[in-house]
C-alpha cells in the first residue's frame, strides 16, 4: 500500500498538504495507485460455461468468440499500464452455489467482481505476461484440475481416521510414506530431465498426478514444492487405500534416448514393472485398451529398486 510521508510526525495531516479532488496532482496519484492494485480476471473458457452465463440480464455478451476477443484486449491494455493481472477460471455452477450462499443477487455484475475475487484467492490462476490467450487458457484449466484433484485426494485421506491397532492418523502416515517414497525415487533417478505421473483409481475417479523435475550432477532435484505435493497427495491415496497404484517415470538426457520406467504399488512399496510391463503400460490407450505405437527413440526399461525403507501397515 502507497503512504504519504506525514512531515508532522504522527499529527493530522496539514490542510495545505491536502490534495483536492478533480485536480492534475490528484488524477495523478490515484492512476499511480491504480497501477499498484493488482487485477483479477474471470474467464469463461469454453461454450457451454459462456452458455450459462447468458441467462443472466446483465451478462452483455451474445458471441463466445467475441467474448474471447475483448478479454484479451482487457487483458493487454492492462498490461500496457504496468498493472500485475491474473486470469481466474469462472465455473457459473460454482457461482451460482456461491450466491445462493452468500444471499446475493446472482445477477448482477457486482456478485460476479466478487466471485472472481473469492476464485482468485483460492483458486488456480494464472499471470498474464502478454502470452496470448490460446496458450493460457489450457495452462489455467490444467491447474485448475490439479486443483481440484488435489483437493479431492486430501479429502480422501483426512476421512480415513485413525489406525484401529496403533491410533496413528492413517491419512498422515500414508503421507509420509508416499513423501518418503517420492524423495528415494527422485534420488535414485539420477541426473537429468524427469516427468513423473502417478495414477490411482477411487470409488468416484482416476486420480492423476503429474511432477517435472530437473537434477544436475551434483546436488539434489529440482521441482516445484506444490507439485511436490500434490504427486504424494495422490500417491498416499494409493498406499492409504491399498489401490492398484502406478508410477511412471520418463527421464531425458542430452544426446541419449528418453528412457521410461515404472513401478506398481504394492503393500506401501514402489515394486518396479519389467521391461515388458512398461511397455505395455505406456504403448496402450488407457480409455480404449487399444495399442498405440511407441515413440521413437525411446527406451522402455524395467523399473528400478529405489532404496525405500520397509512400509509399517496400518489397517
Amino acid at each position: 500500500m502507497a503512504q504519504q510521508k506525514n512531515t508532522d510526525h504522527g499529527s493530522a495531516p496539514n490542510a495545505k498538504h491536502r490534495i483536492k479532488p478533480g485536480t492534475k496532482q490528484d488524477i495523478t496519484f490515484r492512476r499511480a495507485l491504480r497501477r499498484e492494485a493488482p487485477s483479477t480476471v474471470g474467464l469463461l473458457v469454453d461454450v457451454q460455461d459462456f452458455a450459462a452465463m447468458r441467462r443472466y440480464r446483465t451478462f452483455p455478451f451474445d458471441d463466445h468468440t467475441a467474448y474471447l476477443h475483448q478479454v484479451e484486449g482487457l487483458l493487454k491494455s492492462l498490461a500496457a499500464q504496468g498493472m500485475h493481472t491474473t486470469v481466474a477460471l469462472f465455473d457459473p455452477e460454482d457461482y451460482a452455489d456461491f450466491c445462493a450462499e452468500s444471499g446475493l443477487d446472482a445477477d448482477t455484475g457486482a456478485s460476479r467482481s466478487r466471485f472472481t475475487a473469492e476464485i482468485a484467492a483460492a483458486g488456480a490462476t494464472v499471470a498474464y505476461t502478454g502470452q496470448r490467450l490460446t496458450d493460457l487458457i489450457p495452462l489455467l484449466v490444467s491447474r485448475a484440475v490439479r486443483q481440484a484433484t488435489w483437493e479431492y485426494a486430501t479429502l480422501l485421506l483426512a476421512d480415513l481416521g485413525a489406525c484401529a491397532e496403533c491410533g496413528q492418523d492413517i491419512g498422515r502416515a500414508a503421507f509420509d510414506r508416499a513423501s518418503h517414497l517420492l524423495t528415494r525415487l527422485l534420488e535414485t533417478a539420477g541426473p537429468g530431465t524427469h516427468h513423473l505421473v502417478c495414477s490411482t483409481p477411487t470409488e468416484n475417479d482416476q486420480l492423476l498426478a503429474v511432477l517435472h523435475t530437473h537434477r544436475d550432477a551434483t546436488g539434489p532435484a529440482r521441482l516445484d514444492t506444490s507439485e511436490g505435493a500434490e504427486f504424494a497427495t495422490v500417491l498416499a491415496v494409493a498406499i492409504a487405500l491399498e489401490s492398484p497404484g502406478g508410477v511412471v517415470l520418463r527421464t531425458s538426457t542430452p544426446d541419449s534416448p528418453d528412457r521410461v520406467h515404472g513401478w506398481r504399488l504394492a503393500y506401501g512399496a514402489l515394486a518396479p514393472l519389467t521391461a515388458g510391463e512398461v511397455f505395455n503400460a505406456y504403448c496402450t490407450d488407457a480409455e480404449t485398451g487399444e495399442p498405440v505405437s511407441p515413440e521413437s527413440g525411446v527406451e522402455y526399461s524395467a523399473g528400478f529398486d529405489i532404496g525405500a525403507d520397509p512400509a509399517e501397515r496400518h489397517h
